[in-house]
């Protein structure tokens, strides 16, 4: 596969307005690893190469291990994240693949109890940050390097 194009030349201060989204939302005392397993996750469930391989390192160079990044996909059933992380992925996978269902109440009341509105806010932001650029990898079919 051919990339399409290149977002940054072709919008950049477009693109400059994302990555500054990006650094506002890395701003709002989010555990830097938790906002990696965000954005492992939703590449995931969206197929994005481009933003897998970039997130898996930059969790590997946090400290994050190999099994959790590994299992991410199946963390309901293994045993290396705490509640608060499970918390985060549920809502990782809700906003995601929204389903025209929206967000589970449940879901997001447990968001809020581990982190409270400014902390679910931060999230949800950085949810729809990674949700944006899943998009704009896949659509002008960016490259893992």
């Amino acid at each position: 596969m051919k990339q399409r194009m290149n977002m940054q030349q072709v919008l950049p201060d477009v693109y400059k307005k994302m990555l500054e989204l990006e650094m506002t939302i890395a701003s709002t005392g989010l555990n830097p690893t938790t906002l990696e397993l965000i954005k492992i996750r939703a590449s995931q469930i969206n197929g994005c190469a481009f933003c897998l391989n970039m997130h898996t390192q930059d969790a590997r160079k946090q400290g994050e291990s190999e099994a959790r990044i590994h299992v991410l996909p199946a963390w309901r059933e293994a045993p290396f994240y705490s509640e608060e992380e499970r918390a985060v992925l549920a809502l990782t996978e809700a906003v995601t693949r929204l389903d025209g269902h929206g967000v589970p109440d449940e879901i997001y009341e447990q968001a809020l109890r581990y982190y409270g509105q400014e902390g679910t806010a931060a999230l949800i932001m950085a949810l729809v940050a990674i949700n944006g650029w899943n998009r704009i990898a896949i659509s002008t079919r960016l490259m893992p390097s």
